[in-house]
């Protein structure tokens, strides 16, 4: 009989497992889908996070495959820059941060977990007096099984198992986005991030193993459009906004942007982790760690539950504090990127100048805003140094 059981095996879900399992905690480990992942989503991992799984030698792991992207250069639509983010002057163990796709994270990080029971669906997480129940249903029909603590590390989709109704509010934001991981021929922006801030659009540029890159551009309003679309429009979005001849595959895909950062992590013996508890934009790349701190701080406190039998109350309700102001933060960061990021064209109204002017206005914004001592502000937050764990990391080292 397991001592714990985590519902998904993504990267939060695999690193909290394999945090447990290297303590010697009896993980099982449930996930709905039947293989393992091919698509790349969260790929940037910031030096809080790779400080905090240092130890146990996922850091390492990660590193072996990585791009260290040391700098982010912002540049206007017409390729000016405007300022650059130096993660390589940042005061920390890993001033840098480290892509990859995140099949290779997963890979990385699942050393040291039990193997996932794949195929299974959770459709209940049930407390029942010393104990969860968990309640599923699988190629063998439906299943149960109990544990001392239950973990939701589902992302989104799990959000329900926990939540009532309205507990964990959703903000939808008007924003689309076109995305693709393409081949691009290597050149000296090898280890450098590009945003380029353009009247119709963000365009997002990521380095990747391989010779490769993630372009991210903003795509406009309302309903996604036909999926067939989705490479043709990219392709024309890098070549207009980043000034480059890209093949554009069939891999574009779209997404939209939500926000949710959920008042409480904890019911019980019921614990929230990663996405389910707090999903922000993907604009500023702080989601999938967000989650990974999540499961790093959490694996201690539940193995001394375990072992013990006694919960540690007082230091799970600071984790849980800890973990929603630190969610806070980065949602807040991420909306003020998403909306830098739209577009300043539009038709002109009274009162609303031109969008020739609110172009010029934004890069004047944000070249003063990469200057001097706030240029360094931008670093630090960018790479989560306002977490309310990357202090406790740092004082460990």
């Amino acid at each position: 009989m397991p001592e714990v059981i985590v519902v998904g095996a993504g990267p939060v879900g695999l690193t909290l497992a394999a945090q447990l399992g290297l303590r010697g905690v009896d993980v099982l480990l449930l996930e709905r889908r039947a293989d393992r992942g091919r698509h790349s989503r969260a790929i940037g991992i910031h030096a809080p996070v790779l400080a905090a799984l240092e130890p146990s030698g996922h850091a390492e792991r990660i590193l072996a495959s990585a791009v260290r992207v040391h700098r982010g250069e912002a540049r206007d639509g017409a390729g000016r820059l405007l300022g650059t983010v130096r993660f390589d002057r940042l005061s920390t163990r890993f001033p840098f941060v480290a892509t990859l796709p995140q099949p290779l994270t997963e890979e990385a990080l699942g050393v040291g977990a039990p193997v996932p029971l794949r195929g299974v669906t959770v459709r209940e997480v049930r407390l029942e007096g010393d104990r969860v129940s968990v309640l599923a249903e699988g190629e063998n029909g439906e299943r149960e099984w109990s544990a001392a603590v239950v973990v939701v590390a589902t992302g989104a989709g799990g959000r329900d198992l926990v939540y009532r109704p309205g507990a964990a509010a959703v903000r939808h934001y008007p924003d689309r986005y076109v995305m693709a991981d393409l081949d691009v021929d290597p050149g000296a922006e090898a280890d450098v991030a590009v945003v380029t801030l353009a009247p119709d659009g963000v365009l997002e540029s990521f380095p990747l193993p391989g010779s490769r890159r993630r372009f991210v551009a903003w795509d406009g309003r309302g309903d996604d459009p036909a999926p067939h679309e989705a490479a043709r429009r990219l392709q024309h979005a890098i070549a207009e906004r980043g000034r480059r001849s890209v093949e554009v595959d069939s891999s574009a895909s779209t997404f939209r942007v939500r926000r949710v950062v959920a008042p409480r992590l904890r019911r019980d013996r019921i614990v929230v982790v990663g996405d389910g508890a707090h999903e922000v934009s993907p604009i500023g790349g702080q989601g999938m760690n967000l989650g990974l701190l999540d499961a790093v701080g959490l694996a201690p406190l539940l193995t001394h539950w375990v072992r013990t039998g006694t919960a540690p109350d007082a230091e799970l309700e600071a984790w849980e504090r800890r973990r929603v102001q630190s969610a806070r933060v980065a949602a807040a960061l991420a909306t003020a990127n998403t909306a830098l990021g739209r577009p300043t064209l539009g038709r002109p109204t009274r009162g609303r100048p031109e969008a020739p002017l609110r172009d010029t206005a934004r890069s004047a914004m944000v070249r003063l805003m990469l200057a001097g001592p706030s240029g360094r502000l931008f670093a630090h937050a960018y790479a989560m140094g306002f977490d309310r764990d990357a202090s406790a990391v740092t004082r460990r080292r």
